[in-house]
């Protein structure tokens, strides 16, 4: 598969990070000229992983985050969140709405979220090694733009 463009990003698993990692993503995926929908919808599903990564993977410890973004044929804006922390046991059960292992303060609708703003969702995790969570959006092409 031919890639356009492509960016890799990492950093600690802070709160602060999170907007950073909306922000880094928004601006990579603005060469595909998205509107304010697909914009939003993006930097939301990259605020969801990336929270998982800092509220579930490491728990009451910090660890890194990896983010890669690529722009592939056809306007496909490609992205993987992956951590190395203690890993989802029962990933089917975690995609379920509403459940969490975060406590009484989280939805449990990150995985949710994160499908209904993406064209895809695909996540794969091994307990004790991580988790990654791995999404496309099809931005659609307007005005001849490529």
């Amino acid at each position: 598969m031919k890639l356009e463009n492509y960016m890799t990003l990492e950093f600690p698993s802070k709160s602060a990070n999170e907007s950073f990692a909306r922000a880094a993503v928004a601006c990579f995926a603005a060469q595909l000229d998205p509107n304010l929908e697909e914009l939003n919808d993006i930097k939301t599903a990259v605020s969801e992983a990336v929270t998982n990564c800092i509220v579930h993977a490491y728990k009451q410890s910090i660890g890194t985050v990896q983010l890669k973004c690529r722009i592939l044929p056809g306007g496909i804006l490609d992205i993987v969140v992956k951590d190395r922390g203690c890993g989802i046991e029962d990933v089917a059960q975690a995609r379920k709405p509403m459940f969490s292992t975060g406590g009484a303060e989280r939805s449990g609708m990150g995985f949710t979220i994160m499908e209904s703003f993406m064209t895809e969702l695909k996540v794969t995790s091994s307990p004790g090694k991580g988790t990654t969570v791995h999404m496309k959006r099809k931005i659609v092409q307007r005005g001849g733009n490529a």
